[in-house]
């Protein structure tokens, strides 16, 4: 029987080679939406998205705790998560800058729930705002998949610190 630390030990780096040893590994690039109470859309880029479950239909994404957004993607019941294809890095950039209106000049439909489903996309991911859990900086949103929808061909992707198609 071997014997594990109950705790991990604290790390031989700083943040910067952390987020160097990171950046090896290519994600895709999504764009999260929702509304505020007014109705008002709201978006941003993430890329920190991957499936859980297939039964039932799981998937997650993080955002910061210190995040202007957090609580509004918090309370919300329903957000659309965006698979941003290949060509759609200015929507990338749009949607991670600080813009007052990000769905300015952004073509979009409206999902089951009225929510923004960006025109274009690779892939689409209707969520319920299933369940939230607060890790390190970062709060962990499982979203429950009712309905989503797909395009052939490639997805944007982050490695190396800078977007590139697949």
């Amino acid at each position: 029987m071997s014997k594990h630390p109950s705790r991990a030990t604290e790390p031989e780096f700083d943040e910067q080679h952390f987020r160097q040893a990171l950046s090896q590994f290519a994600t895709g690039v999504t764009v999260v939406t929702t509304r505020d109470k007014e109705g008002v859309f709201a978006g941003l880029t993430a890329s920190s998205f991957n499936s859980v479950s297939l039964s039932p239909p799981l998937v997650l994404w993080s955002l910061s705790g210190k995040s202007r957004s957090m609580p509004l993607f918090s309370a919300n019941s329903h957000y659309v998560i965006n698979v941003l294809a290949a060509d759609q890095e200015e929507l990338a950039q749009r949607f991670a800058s600080r813009l007052e209106n990000r769905f300015e000049g952004v073509e979009y439909d409206l999902s089951f729930t009225g929510l923004p489903i960006l025109r274009g996309a690779a892939a689409w991911f209707e969520c319920h705002n299933r369940s939230r859990y607060p890790e390190g900086d970062h709060v962990i949103l499982v979203g429950e998949v009712e309905r989503c929808a797909y395009n052939s061909g490639s997805s944007l992707l982050y490695h190396q610190g800078r977007m590139r198609p697949a």
